[in-house]
């Protein structure tokens, strides 16, 4: 018989074309997606897959072998959707800021979907505070976000440094104001830049308020403005601007999170982790 698990690290690399994507989908390291496939191979004792160093492709065994995968996978999960006892139904509305909406974060709700069939997940991107005012109206269940100076109740995910960014080119004459692009209020990382500027006595101008992180890096890599983002949101096209160009040293950033009575304790516990993972941290 075999291992769902390793069926289904085989159809992901076939699907995602790589291991690399493969284990971004599974939320898995690519080495265990490797071993996963070489110990199927050794199961049936030919190569399912031909690899090069771009690439991977089918074998004729690996062809055979897709078809028969995807269907055992189709009858796990619908054996699971009709046996699944614990929890036994449900919904979880899960909250997510800003800066965590991204499609490692989406990897993870959907494999929860599918771990769990039986509860509906959905989620909503917004700003921290009316996330944690959306959990207290009971409009969300969970809640997974990003505070700088805020003691309030969640469980601490993993914490990073909240950084200044800015375009390759970015460079600040002493006495120029600087140009800042940040949230609408309330924002926990506007509030922790302005604050310390205050405290630096650096004079700013806000050039963009955004929607999203998105737009905020956007104008960061256009050299438009510098942004407080956490520092594994750092993509390419910007830097950290450090305090060699006049910028104070931001706090760090906490992750946490937070969740209602009504949500398995179980569930949520494991959606903390699993999230705290896929961004490369320990919980």
């Amino acid at each position: 018989m075999f291992d769902t698990v390793l069926l289904r690290s085989f159809v992901a690399v076939v699907a995602e074309g790589g291991f690399t994507a493969a284990a971004t989908r599974l939320n898995l390291t690519q080495s265990a997606v490797s071993a996963h496939v070489r110990r199927l191979e050794s199961q049936i004792g030919h190569e399912l897959l031909a690899r090069t160093t771009r690439s991977v492709t089918l074998t004729a065994d690996g062809e055979l072998l897709l078809g028969y995968a995807r269907a055992i996978l189709k009858l796990n999960h619908d054996a699971r959707a009709v046996l699944s006892r614990v929890p036994s139904e449900g919904a979880i509305r899960i909250g997510l800021s800003h800066d965590l909406a991204d499609t490692r974060l989406m990897n993870v709700v959907q494999n929860f979907s599918e771990r769990y069939p039986r509860i509906e997940f959905s989620a909503r991107v917004g700003i921290t505070a009316e996330l944690l005012h959306a959990l207290d109206q009971r409009e969300l269940d969970v809640v997974v976000c990003g505070r700088c100076y805020d003691a309030s109740d969640g469980r601490v995910l993993w914490r990073e440094p909240l950084v200044w960014v800015g375009s390759e080119w970015a460079s600040f004459a002493p006495g120029v104001p600087i140009p800042l692009a940040v949230l609408p209020e309330p924002c926990p990382y506007r509030e922790a830049a302005l604050a310390e500027l205050a405290r630096a006595g650096r004079d700013y101008r806000i050039v963009l308020v955004g929607s999203s992180a998105t737009s905020l890096c956007a104008a960061a890599q256009a050299g438009l403005a510098v942004t407080p983002i956490a520092q594994s949101s750092l993509m390419q096209g910007l830097r950290v601007v450090t305090s060699e160009a006049g910028l104070p040293a931001l706090p760090d950033v906490e992750f946490t999170i937070s969740a209602s009575a009504g949500p398995s304790t179980e569930v949520v516990g494991e959606l903390g982790n699993a999230i705290a993972r896929t961004f490369g941290q320990k919980s």
